[in-house]
């Protein structure tokens, strides 16, 4: 059995969710990559157990995450199970959205029906009662939001989740969600929606400000730019990196001009006493409408270097112009 180390909350930074009364770490553990079907489960325990001994205590999943979909909550469940008597000290999430199983009911959409079945689907897979937070992954338009919303709030109800989130929704359809979550006190408290120094949609949405003023958090994804912002590109393309793999969408934008940016933003994090990867997590969490910041990892260092960027989030003037110059030039 599992035992936690007796000072993992010593270090770690807790925030709320917006005006909510849930706080969450200012790091979360994220199971899209690395704890499917293809990884090594005694690296993911590792991972798991690392991360909770450093003060992690929301682990972020989702129906689909794999390869195969719904494998990781699997994974996931059987962790769990060494670590049940910690159950209260989680902050457990998953989402539901994306396409699941064959036929009308398991593609990607928002309805009540395909909601309340991968919910149901999803706290077997994991052993649970119920979910800390459950997302609608993403929006989905040819779903009436006031159906996603009833279906969001029904769960709640039911007692198979204690609150509830949406991801990859901007502003004005966050906006629109709320007006009926409001009307139903349904307990909405984070938007996950991807952000990081190199993708600033948020900003240019308006999310984070809108954020802000209607009280809820921002648990940001993919902090890191699908690894442009680490030390793995600063001098080329590893054949055993996401880009070297083929394993990213964004592999292409990794030109000279690209590697210039990283070098300068690698030369002020150097100066800041972190490493690129952690800078780049500081910087996001800088942001007062992030609630959390979502980092993936492969092996259980990963994690610890990670969790190393809550001691430096404050940013000078200096710091902050030079990092715009940078990423604006």
């Amino acid at each position: 059995m599992f035992l936690a180390d007796e000072k993992r909350y010593d270090k770690m930074v807790y925030n709320r969710c917006g005006k909510s009364g849930l706080k969450v770490s200012a790091v979360s553990l994220g199971f899209w990559h690395n704890f499917g079907d293809a990884a090594n489960f005694f690296n993911m325990e590792e991972m798991v157990h690392t991360a909770f001994n450093l003060g992690i205590t929301h682990f972020d999943l989702a129906n689909n995450y794999g390869p195969r979909p719904g494998s990781a909550e699997e994974n996931f469940g059987k962790i769990l199970k060494g670590m049940s008597h910690y159950r209260d000290e989680m902050c457990i999430s998953t989402k539901a959205g994306y396409d699941m199983w064959p036929g009308p009911y398991g593609d990607k959409n928002g309805s009540r029906k395909y909601l309340t079945a991968s919910l149901d689907q999803s706290l077997k897979r994991m052993g649970l009662e119920y979910v800390d937070i459950f997302y609608h992954h993403v929006f989905d338009p040819n779903t009436p939001l006031e159906e996603t919303a009833l279906a969001l709030d029904n769960a709640v109800k039911q007692g198979k989740a204690l609150y509830v989130g949406i991801s990859n929704y901007n502003s004005k359809q966050t906006e629109e969600i709320m007006k009926i979550f409001k009307e139903l006190h349904t307990p909405f408290v984070l938007n996950q929606p991807s952000y990081s120094m190199l993708n600033r949609w948020v900003e240019d949405d308006g999310l984070d400000k809108f954020a802000v003023e209607n009280g809820f958090g921002l648990a940001v994804f993919s902090p890191l730019y699908q690894g442009f912002l680490t030390d793995r590109y600063l001098n080329g393309v590893p054949a055993d990196s996401r880009v070297g793999r083929g394993a990213t969408w964004i592999g292409n934008q990794l030109d000279e001009a690209m590697l210039k940016k990283l070098n300068a933003l690698n030369e002020i994090a150097h100066n800041r006493g972190q490493k690129l990867s952690q800078m780049a997590l500081s910087w996001v969490l800088s942001n007062k409408a992030v609630a959390t910041v979502l980092i993936g990892a492969s092996r259980p260092s990963q994690i610890i270097e990670n969790v190393a960027c809550i001691e430096k989030i404050d940013f000078t003037a200096e710091e902050k112009s030079a990092i715009e110059k940078i990423i604006k030039a």
